[in-house]
């Protein structure tokens, strides 16, 4: 079978499938004739998803249900692969937020925050290593974040949830290397993407929500998902302030935190009162048909060149470990069939009328 044979056969699970960033998650799959489980707690916005990955010539299964219960989960890849067969990807992408300061948030809402956007991710990464561990094949992408390394005000919870992520994935993939497993793990972690999640997460602010600036749309962001779900690095940074924000705490933590004591709560907020009664997501779907997009296209980057330069590189780099190795193997080849004899006995350099043995 071809690669692209393979791909277009591909059966993927997605998280948090029906709108925002794993909307067009399922979009980007879906163009590659993917057959994809559908997982969400709103009904109505997964119907449309199908919908649009059956337009693309992709199958799709509705499977409603809230990440924060191990069940939801399991019972996904349970069906899906009723349905379509062994899951070759599942996508962790589900979250949710609250905008507030620390100080005035609730013990109730800072658990649900972590429940989706940590324990969910933790829920399907299990569901998805019991049926990919036996088979010894598979990919795990969970959808991360730069705040998984620099922390912002208003988000305490969310960004909690992201530094998880990654600390439970490096032990995770540090158990399938030592258990020789040929199954994959990566994160790919996100700048501020243009979806429906400021307009109805919870907010204790004012002023409204907003990503915070340079903003991407999020086809941005499912590119770099499928990519990476078909490479094998062990982390992908989308865009240059991901980048920028991840290898600056690295370097400059304390003046990053300066910096974002100013910068970052009031880049998280934009014109505009926020309106008390517009629905909020936290514990309940919000009602409607939402897409992938949020309010911002019109400050929204629809490409990311450094996210090109990582791709190419990649390439390149693939390409040219491929080409290696084939002149290596070609020396070696060459190497062992002019210095062994008719007899399978190795001759010693120098000493020709001399047979020894091969092994030493």
């Amino acid at each position: 079978m071809s690669n692209s044979s393979r791909r277009r056969s591909e059966v993927v699970v997605v998280t948090g499938a029906g709108a925002g960033l794993g909307r067009a998650i399922v979009q980007s799959f879906a163009k590659r004739g993917a057959r994809i489980g559908l997982v969400a707690r709103g009904r109505e916005r997964l119907e449309d998803a199908k919908r649009e990955v059956e337009s693309c010539g992709g199958q799709a299964m509705v499977l409603p249900g809230d990440v924060a219960d191990p069940a939801t989960t399991e019972e996904a890849a349970a069906r899906t692969e009723a349905a379509f067969g062994p899951i070759d990807v599942w996508v962790n992408d589900a979250m949710t937020t609250v905008f507030s300061p620390f100080h005035e948030m609730s013990a109730d809402d800072f658990k649900r925050v972590t429940e989706v956007t940590y324990l969910g991710f933790v829920y399907g990464t299990m569901a998805a290593l019991r049926r990919m561990r036996p088979r010894d094949h598979g990919t795990v992408v969970q959808v991360g974040s730069a705040l998984a390394y620099r922390s912002i005000p208003l988000q305490s919870a969310y960004c909690g949830a992201k530094h998880a992520i990654v600390g439970f994935t490096d032990s995770i993939r540090s158990e399938l290397i030592h258990a020789g497993s040929h199954v994959h793990l990566t994160v790919v972690q996100m700048p501020a993407l243009n979806t429906p999640q400021f307009s109805w997460c919870k907010s204790t602010m004012r002023r409204k929500a907003q990503p915070v600036p340079p903003i991407f749309q999020p086809e941005v962001g499912a590119e770099a998902v499928y990519w990476a779900a078909h490479q094998r690095h062990r982390e992908v940074f989308v865009g240059w302030p991901a980048a920028r924000a991840i290898w600056g705490q690295r370097f400059l933590p304390g003046v990053l935190d300066h910096l974002a004591a100013h910068q970052a709560w009031d880049g998280q907020l934009y014109d505009g009162a926020r309106d008390p009664s517009a629905p909020v997501d936290l514990y309940q779907p919000v009602a409607g048909h939402q897409g992938a997009h949020g309010d911002f296209d019109s400050r929204a980057q629809s490409s990311s060149w450094e996210l090109q330069v990582t791709m190419h590189a990649s390439w390149l780099a693939t390409a040219m470990y491929g080409a290696v190795g084939m002149v290596v193997r070609a020396l070696r080849a060459g190497h062992t069939a002019a210095a062994t004899s008719p007899n399978g006995r190795v001759m010693a350099e120098g000493q020709r009328g001399q047979p020894v043995s091969a092994q030493q």
